[in-house]
């Protein structure tokens, strides 16, 4: 088992930059992002500092940081707020060097400069005459950085790529705000220098410093860092880019591999890369889990050649992915667009790498096949995952060594792929028995949705009629109502009304506006409205049950059980 080796402390700014301490952002992490929203939202909590009542510090988030020699450091989290700080102090330093041209104290706000870009930008090396910088950029940011914005040269407006552009503003906003705070006086450098002393001081941050990539990766399980944060899929990138940005890759090459890596990533929307490069991994690996897939991919991509082919196989399996978990991609037939919906609405990822799988080996050849196999996932799901509620990570296990067999074409039909699903599929007794006594809270709105599908379904088996699942124009009704007035007091306790409520039982379908007339009316009176439903399972109660309580509830919920079971079943063996 790996261990979690790291070192954490609260620091301020003037302690990170002091020491002879340097930065650098890894040359493939992401570019400066930042905008004017997090600016000023940086700014007016700095101004906030020097109120009267002021706070004496503001704590700046969590900074991850990798180090050897607890000297130079690689910014793994924290690069936008570093670099934003030092771009506000650069603007300081412009706004001294502007008091300095106007002749405003000019010999002692040089000196001020000097000693202030030293401390937290970075000096010349006295010996060699290099410049020694505190912080370094990415490769598309640090050249920008270095010989524009450090030296306080005169700003280009052309030929700048985005977030160069970023960094230009960034640094005008910040020179405005200095300006409009500090004016240009003799007495604006002493109150510029003062304020940024005392700031330096009041900025901090915990940082946690790692000694390698994989402890980064299990730290990033744990945190969330202000702003626009880096995450674990720029970890893997930094790391498949360091293999393949050796000095024999052209340049051209490199920014064909990023707009791939964008593409993919820019694929996956609110889904993270980690998760897709985990599912695709399991699809045709032994099962990896997610704290150990960063140690797996190092421990197997170790070549250039190894970083080309994952990233080319994963821009094929991007899409799968995506589609997978979008029910409506045009891609799909409509049997195969209900199974991801339910899926998706049961919130059941563990098959995504046998689908994967699946979809690699079967989807072109054998498209019936595929379609079966979704399906039956699908009722699998609905059987293990929402009524029998049992362990997932068993379930996943199954789900990638039938992922992995596929991929071998040991499984080479669908036919047997379905067959191997038996051993995660509960029986008809444990089933039954679960069903009986499911309960789920409809005022989370997923089990409101898994509800209706299950009673809209049980409907459909039942008259025949196939009802619009998402219409607006139907309910979900509590026979019990979820607020029982004193027209329910038969069901005594308060404590047996929670349990009943909730109870598959004790719900069913109705029209929206009888619903809302009725409210928390006693059974007597939705009894008479049932009668006149359009759902048949609704007029059933009515005609079944002359009044409501725990006894009824069970013996409704016995028989939904069985009607269910015949719906989502699966037939083993069988063509």
């Amino acid at each position: 088992m790996t261990t979690l080796s790291f070192n954490t402390a609260n620091s301020t700014f003037r302690q990170l930059l002091g020491n002879g301490l340097s930065y650098r952002v890894p040359p493939f992490q992401r570019d400066y992002s930042w905008t004017e929203d997090e600016w000023d939202d940086l700014w007016q909590d700095l101004l906030g500092l020097f109120e009267p009542d002021g706070e004496p510090a503001h704590y700046m988030g969590y900074l991850v940081l990798q180090s050897a020699d607890n000297k130079r450091f690689e910014i793994i989290d924290g690069q936008q707020r570093l670099t934003t700080i030092s771009l506000m102090i650069l603007a300081a330093l412009g706004h001294l060097q502007a008091l300095v041209a106007a002749g405003m104290d000019a010999d002692d706000n040089a000196r001020r400069k000097e000693q202030l870009q030293n401390s937290y930008i970075g000096y010349l090396d006295p010996v060699s005459l290099v410049p020694r910088p505190k912080l370094e950029l990415n490769r598309h940011n640090n050249r920008f950085y270095q010989t524009y914005l450090v030296p306080l040269e005169r700003l280009p407006q052309r030929g700048l790529n985005a977030s160069e552009h970023q960094l230009r503003k960034a640094f005008l906003w910040f020179r405005d705000r200095m300006k409009a705070r500090f004016d240009v006086s003799m007495e604006s450098g002493k109150a510029l220098a003062r304020f940024l002393e005392h700031l330096v001081d009041k900025l901090f941050f915990t940082v946690i410093t790692v000694t390698d990539e994989l402890n980064a990766f299990k730290v990033f399980e744990t945190l969330n860092a202000r702003g626009v944060r880096l995450s674990a899929t720029d970890l893997l990138k930094n790391y498949l880019f360091s293999l393949i940005g050796t000095a024999d890759t052209h340049e051209v090459e490199l920014r064909a591999l990023e707009d791939r890596w964008e593409r993919i990533v820019g694929l996956l929307g609110s889904e993270s890369f980690p998760e897709l490069l985990r599912v695709f991994w399991n699809s045709h690996h032994r099962l990896v889990r997610k704290s150990d897939l960063f140690k797996t991919i190092r421990r197997h991509i170790t070549t250039r050649n190894d970083a080309f082919a994952l990233l080319r196989d994963l821009d094929d399996a991007a899409a799968v992915y995506a589609a997978l978990r979008d029910p409506q991609d045009r891609g799909w037939n409509d049997a195969e667009q209900s199974a991801l919906a339910q899926l998706l609405m049961f919130n059941v990822r563990q098959p995504l790498a046998m689908l994967m799988a699946c979809h690699r080996r079967f989807f072109e050849q054998q498209r019936n096949g595929f379609t079966r196999i979704v399906k039956a996932i699908a009722v699998v799901s609905f059987r293990y995952n929402v009524i029998c509620s049992l362990q997932t990570y068993e379930q996943e296990r199954l789900y990638n060594d039938i992922a992995c067999r596929v991929s071998a074409n040991a499984l080479a039909t669908a036919r047997e792929t379905i067959d191997a699903l038996q051993t995660v599929y509960p029986d008809d007794r444990r089933f039954k028995v679960s069903f009986t006594e499911k309960e789920l809270r409809t005022t989370n709105s997923r089990n409101k949705k898994v509800v209706r599908h299950l009673l809209f379904e049980i409907e459909r088996q039942r008259s025949g009629q196939d009802f619009d699942f998402e219409s607006a124009a139907y309910s979900l009704e509590h026979i019990l109502p979820e607020h029982p007035s004193e027209d329910w007091a038969d069901i005594d306790e308060a404590a047996k009304q929670d349990r009943l409520i909730y109870r598959l039982g004790n719900m069913t379908l109705l029209e929206t506006r009888p619903n809302r007339d009725l409210g928390n009316a006693p059974y007597s009176v939705k009894r008479e409205a049932y009668r006149q439903s359009r759902f048949r399972i609704t007029r059933a109660i009515a005609e079944h049950y002359e009044h409501w309580d725990e006894q009824k509830v069970e013996a409704r919920q016995k028989q939904l059980a069985e009607v269910a079971a015949g719906i989502w079943k699966l037939d083993f063996g069988a063509e």
